[in-house]
C-alpha cells in the first residue's frame, strides 16, 4: 500500500496530446515538485481505456544513474510510476487532493534495449487500463497493463494495481498519520551500508543500515534526499521501498552485482517514520544460473508492510 501523493492544484487541464509534440507534462500530473524529475513527455488516448504516453530518458540521472552505459532500470520503474498520476487525473477525472493507494507493482525489462545512447532515450508506452472501478460516479481503483518500447523495439512491460480516496475518506484510514508534519518523529538516522555493498555511488544514496543479523538491514528514511523526498509526504514513498529492495537484493547476492531486471511486488500497509522498519533478504533457489531471484520483505511493528520478489542478472556480466 502506497499513497502517490498529489501537489497542489492546477486550474486548467492538458488536452490528450500526441507525445511527440511536446517536451513534457506538467509537473503536477505526475506528483513531482522538481521539473528536472519529470519523465513524460506527452499522451494520447487510443480507445476508451488504451493509452499512448511518451517519455524521455536523460543520458544520465542524480539518483538513478546508469551503470556500466546500461540506465537503471528503476527508472522505468519511476516512468510506470508517473504514468499513474497522469491518467488518474487526465482520462479518469480524479480530482487533485485525492489520494492514489499504490497495492501491486511488477516490471520486467530486457537489458539489451537498456544501453545508453548518445542521445536521450525515446520511450513509448503502450498502456491497456481493466477492471476499471467507480464508486458514487467516481473513479476508484483499475489495473494498468503495460508496454514499453524504445525507438520500436521492445523495453519492457508493467503491472500495476492501484485505488483512489477522497480526502475525507484518506484522514479516516490515516488517523494522526495523514499529515506531513509527522515526519517530525522519523526515527534518527542510522549509519548506511558501504555504498559498493547496495550498488551505489555516495553515502547519501543509500537506503539501508547495518544491523546484528545477517540478512536484515534497518530502512533509513531520509527526507533530506532530493528525489526520493521530492516533496512532502506522510509516509515512507513507495519508491524508496522499491529502492531498499533493490538494495537489499544486491547486498544479499554477494559483491558481484548485477542489474535488477524485475521486481514483483506487494504494498501491505504504509511504512510511517516514527518506528524502526526491518528489511529482510532472501537468495531463493535458482532455476536459472543466469539470474538470481531475492525475496525482500519490510516488516514494521512486527507486521509485513511490503514485499518483493527481485529477479537481478547474476553478476556484472550480465548487465
Amino acid at each position: 500500500m502506497h499513497d502517490l501523493v498529489q501537489q497542489a492544484p492546477v486550474l486548467s487541464s492538458i488536452p490528450s496530446t500526441p507525445h511527440g509534440l511536446t517536451t513534457c507534462v506538467p509537473r503536477q500530473y505526475v506528483h513531482k515538485a522538481a521539473m528536472a524529475e519529470v519523465l513524460l513527455t506527452g499522451w494520447e488516448r487510443v480507445a476508451e481505456d488504451t493509452f499512448t504516453i511518451g517519455a524521455q530518458w536523460p543520458r544520465t540521472h542524480s539518483f538513478y544513474t546508469p551503470v556500466d552505459g546500461r540506465y537503471d532500470p528503476l527508472l522505468f520503474a519511476e516512468t510506470v510510476r508517473q504514468t499513474i498520476p497522469l491518467l488518474s487525473h487526465l482520462a479518469y477525472d480524479t480530482p487533485f487532493g485525492h489520494h492514489l493507494i499504490w497495492d501491486h507493482f511488477r516490471y520486467e525489462l530486457d537489458p539489451a534495449a537498456t544501453a545508453v545512447a548518445a542521445t536521450p532515450a525515446e520511450i513509448e508506452l503502450r498502456i491497456t487500463c481493466s477492471d476499471v472501478k467507480r464508486r458514487q460516479g467516481r473513479f476508484s481503483a483499475l489495473v494498468m497493463d503495460v508496454t514499453a518500447l524504445r525507438d520500436g523495439a521492445p523495453l519492457g512491460t508493467a503491472r500495476a494495481r492501484f485505488t483512489s480516496h477522497a480526502p475525507a475518506v484518506y484522514r479516516r484510514l490515516r488517523g494522526e498519520y495523514g499529515d506531513p508534519s509527522v515526519v517530525s518523529r522519523a526515527v534518527p538516522l542510522a549509519p548506511p551500508l558501504a555504498p559498493v555493498r547496495v550498488g551505489r555511488d555516495r553515502f547519501h544514496d543509500v537506503v539501508l543500515s547495518p544491523t546484528d543479523a545477517d540478512g536484515v538491514w534497518q530502512l533509513r528514511v531520509d527526507p533530506s534526499h532530493p528525489v526520493l523526498f521530492d516533496h512532502p509526504v506522510d509516509h515512507a514513498p513507495g519508491m524508496l521501498l522499491l529502492e531498499a529492495a533493490r538494495q537489499a537484493a544486491l547486498a544479499a547476492t554477494g559483491p558481484d552485482h548485477g542489474a535488477v531486471l524485475g521486481l514483483e511486488t506487494l504494498f501491505s500497509q504504509y511504512v510511517e517514520f516514527d518506528s524502526p522498519c526491518w528489511i529482510e533478504a532472501t537468495v531463493l533457489p535458482q532455476d536459472d544460473g543466469a539470474l538470481t531471484r531475492t525475496r525482500v520483505t519490510a516488516r514494521q511493528n512486527d507486521r509485513e508492510a511490503f514485499s518483493a520478489v527481485v529477479t537481478s542478472t547474476a553478476g556484472r556480466s550480465g548487465v
